[in-house]
């Protein structure tokens, strides 16, 4: 059985079968690494030449090529097996190693892999850190930067919200505001009107002009009277005058 994680990486391939697993030991963990359906088997190796030539595995020793021997084992548990390429009987190069726990076999990880992964989540990491603290930075051009945290947002939803006084507002904004509303009056001025509130607007052309009122005329003889009694009124009557001896 073998499961396929990324199918171009070898590192994320495990494969295992379980009919070999009760019979795992020092001398027929290659056998069970040899088997067809291993994705980590080379067809080419030296070990399938001395298999099928049905000879003994010291031979190759005096092989050239790329070949797999046991180089760790304990059993029944873990075997560590390393593919190599042979040079010269005292001469190899290890090329990979695979390790075997349980029967499922693993690509062990090479030094550039492991770097590679390591480098990758600590930049994951402290990118995902960067963008929860840039989710939490804030800016009005009032007020600035600042940080807002959601347990800050908690602790205002149980605070109980006090109402907010309403600034009054001063002389100048008053007076601007009036200006603003006369001009605009000026410009754009009213083309309905309502005259009593709950009524129907009615269009400022439709609206009658209330007559002023024209002076009464007054008679020359009630001119003189009222004259005569404010002349009256300013001197006072003759009997209250002080004589001037």
């Amino acid at each position: 059985q073998c499961r396929f994680i990324f199918p171009d990486n070898l590192l994320g391939i495990s494969w295992v079968d379980s009919s070999w697993i009760p019979i795992l030991n020092n001398g027929s963990v290659l056998d069970y690494f040899s088997e067809r359906s291993n994705p980590f088997y080379d067809r080419t190796c030296n070990n399938e030449v001395v298999k099928m030539q049905r000879m003994t595995l010291d031979h190759l020793n005096q092989m050239v090529g790329v070949e797999y021997i046991l180089l760790h084992a304990q059993e029944p548990i873990l075997f560590i097996i390393r593919k190599q390429q042979r040079q010269s009987p005292t001469q190899v190069m290890p090329l990979a190693d695979y390790y075997i726990i349980a029967g499922v076999i693993y690509q062990a990880p090479d030094l550039g892999s492991v770097i590679n992964s390591r480098v990758l989540t600590a930049v994951h990491g402290i990118q995902s850190a960067f963008e929860e603290a840039m989710s939490y930075c804030r800016y009005h051009p009032s007020k600035g930067y600042w940080w807002h945290f959601k347990d800050q947002e908690e602790r205002e939803k149980t605070k109980p919200k006090a109402k907010k006084k309403e600034e009054p507002s001063s002389i100048f904004q008053r007076q601007r505001v009036d200006a603003l509303l006369l001009d605009l009056r000026q410009k754009f001025p009213p083309r309905f009107v309502q005259q009593k509130p709950g009524e129907k607007p009615i269009p400022v052309d439709q609206i009658k002009k209330e007559p002023e009122p024209v002076p009464e005329a007054v008679k020359p003889e009630e001119k003189e009277t009222v004259k005569n009694s404010q002349s009256a009124g300013a001197k006072g009557p003759p009997e209250k005058r002080m004589r001037l001896q």
